[in-house]
């Protein structure tokens, strides 16, 4: 059975004439569900009793429900939204001056491992299909106008890249919620073979890499990925892809007190990104997670270390303030939360 939110808008003419029915009424249920924002069917009056039948039968929209809400004196929040077969993911709103940015998961846990992550420190269940991502999106856009999205919650959006892509390409699409492609961005932990796929889409997405090491034997330790694509290969498609594309890379690198955040790993991060055509930094202090209590945020002096040793080498670099601590801003700690009750 085919979702309704996994339909590109150029696919439902021809799928509702090898049915039989009227391509016209094509745009009728794209105005329904991307500028009316139905979840329901029986809410798109504008179509006929019978036609919204059909529609229920053989196009039914996803369900979900928001299970659970944390919200921080900030303004940031985090939504636990549940699917029919029991599971849940989580979603962030976070609010700004001009920008509303949806932050939505890609799969069910997480199968990459990384030292410092919640996501991934049961596992990944399953990967999400195209309409269930885009149900996330739809949750956060029943409380306020989406302006930016970032695919940087729970799962590595490479490891699911066909019904990753399959949701962007919608939300981003003119007939359907037209949310421009340089206002999503991706980010991957380094699953090399996705950056080729990506560059090949020929679409404007913008694209982050989580780094959060400098050198293999550290980046190994915090992030098995390492293990399988290195740092060198790992810059090298990065590169490659800049070159491609010319769409600048974001390097994520999260500081961690007494792990990664010496002045010696400052100047190495620097000479690295440097290899890498149009790039920059985001600076991040760590967010603390139960399962690693050993893991601790960095001091202000430490970060602002971080911040002049890049800049001093050149390397445009963005220090970005934690949202939401109080609202388990670490991915994953929502969904753990819950499942623990």
């Amino acid at each position: 059975m085919t979702k309704a939110w996994s339909i590109l808008p150029d696919e439902w003419k021809p799928i509702l004439k090898d049915r039989g029915l009227r391509p016209f009424r094509a745009d009728q249920i794209l105005q329904s569900l991307y500028r009316d924002y139905i979840t329901d069917w029986d809410a798109a009056t504008t179509l006929p009793k019978d036609f919204r039948e059909t529609l229920k039968a053989e196009f039914p929209i996803t369900k979900y429900e928001i299970l659970d809400v944390s919200e921080s004196a900030d303004g940031t929040k985090k939504l636990l939204i549940g699917f029919e077969d029991g599971n849940s993911v989580e979603t962030v709103l976070i609010p700004a001056t001009g920008r509303f940015t949806q932050c939505i998961s890609t799969q069910v846990g997480c199968a990459m491992g990384c030292a410092f992550c919640a996501s991934g420190s049961r596992g990944v269940v399953r990967s999400l299909t195209a309409d269930e991502i885009v149900a996330e999106y739809m949750a956060g856009r029943s409380l306020g106008e989406i302006t930016n999205i970032v695919v940087m919650g729970m799962g590595e959006p490479f490891a699911n890249y066909d019904e990753t892509l399959r949701a962007l390409k919608l939300i981003n699409a003119g007939r359907g919620p037209n949310l421009g492609a340089r206002h999503i961005t991706l980010s991957t932990c380094g699953v090399v073979p996705g950056f080729k796929k990506l560059a090949a889409e020929g679409i404007q997405f913008e694209l982050s890499v989580s780094l959060h090491a400098p050198n293999d034997e550290l980046r190994s330790q915090l992030m098995p990925v390492n293990k399988r694509w290195p740092i060198d290969e790992l810059l090298t498609a990065c590169a490659d892809y800049t070159n491609a594309t010319k769409r600048i890379i974001t390097f994520e690198y999260t500081v961690i007190r007494g792990v990664n955040d010496s002045r010696a790993c400052a100047e190495e991060l620097a000479a690295q990104v440097r290899r890498v055509p149009m790039a920059k930094v985001n600076l991040i202090p760590l967010s603390p997670v139960e399962h690693r209590p050993d893991f601790e945020t960095p001091s202000e002096a430490t970060m602002m270390m971080f911040l002049d040793v890049l800049m001093k080498h050149r390397v445009q670099t963005m220090l970005r303030r934690s949202r939401g601590k109080d609202a388990n801003a670490a991915c994953g700690q929502l969904r753990l939360r819950h499942l623990d009750r």
